[in-house]
């Protein structure tokens, strides 16, 4: 199945995203589907695209630094002994085609290559429901199937040595405003109370907008929260905390991830109840 290089996702009669599908990117920004912009039900902009501080972070995305030493992040490479590097080593997500695809979400096919060959294929399947006239759900799971026939591992910056780093997988890059957002979870409040940390969800509120990201099953419960606010503001899942992820000869790693994208600022309760109603629907 074709689609146009761009998708609008709508829920309860509206457009809340835009899907790209075929990025015209240059190598260095490990060229990948993404979705930008994505807003609230009243229309405020809760993604980001390649911000003057990462250029390489596209929105919402799946994104890796490092499968089997091939950077499917963007950007520098963090080198052990050495920092962040610029290396020749960047990948590209190909998309494929649809399986499915409806106003409401897809069933996407993608190709991660680089150096000229396919080192992981990819199921992608996205939803997007109402679950008020304030609040919507977006529901990502990704599988990652080994390509190679001999297998692989994915790593981070923290597995390479950079403490603290351990970005990679599923990732939301959020506006930068002139405030910090507020930052709490099932683990506590502020960044350091969430960050490096598993936990049910975690939240990220800004000007007029919150974002509850939650692991919708227990392998993704598992890994631990990627936070930042301070610096940018960003949320995501670490697939490689303290140590690399395996992935067998023909194996596949399976992680889903629901977000709520509500209007207004929500408080520890509100928010609790909308993840646990967006991940049970």
């Amino acid at each position: 199945m074709t689609a146009p290089d761009v998708v609008e996702l709508r829920c309860a009669g509206r457009t809340v995203a835009s899907y790209t599908t075929r990025p015209g990117l240059s190598a260095r920004h490990s060229p990948r589907p993404y979705l930008h912009p994505v807003t609230t039900p009243a229309g405020v902009p809760v993604s980001e695209l390649m911000p003057a501080d990462h250029p390489h972070h596209l929105g919402v995305s799946v994104a890796v630094p490092d499968a089997a030493g091939h950077n499917f992040w963007g950007g520098r490479t963090f080198v052990r002994g050495r920092g962040p590097t610029e290396l020749a080593n960047h990948g590209t997500q190909r998309h494929e085609g649809f399986a499915r695809l409806a106003p409401d979400g897809f069933t996407e096919l993608l190709s991660w290559t680089a150096a000229g060959a396919v080192v992981l294929r990819e199921e992608r399947v996205l939803g997007v429901r109402a679950l008020s006239a304030t609040a919507w759900a977006l529901d990502l799971r990704f599988a990652l199937t080994d390509a190679s026939g001999t297998g692989l591992s994915i790593g981070s910056p923290a597995t390479n040595g950079r403490p603290g780093a351990a970005y990679g997988g599923f990732f939301w890059r959020a506006p930068k405003e002139a405030a910090t957002p507020a930052v709490f979870g099932a683990a506590g409040d502020g960044e350091a109370a969430v960050h490096a940390r598993r936990g049910d969800w975690v939240a990220l509120a800004g000007e007029g907008w919150t974002l509850v990201f939650a692991g919708a099953d227990e392998e993704t419960r598992r890994d631990p929260w990627f936070v930042r606010a301070a610096e940018y503001p960003g949320v995501g899942s670490s697939l490689a905390h303290d140590r690399r992820l395996d992935v067998p000869a023909g194996g596949t790693v399976v992680r889903r991830v629901v977000t709520v994208v509500a209007d207004g600022r929500l408080d520890r309760a509100a928010a609790a109840a909308l993840v646990r109603e967006a991940v049970a629907s």
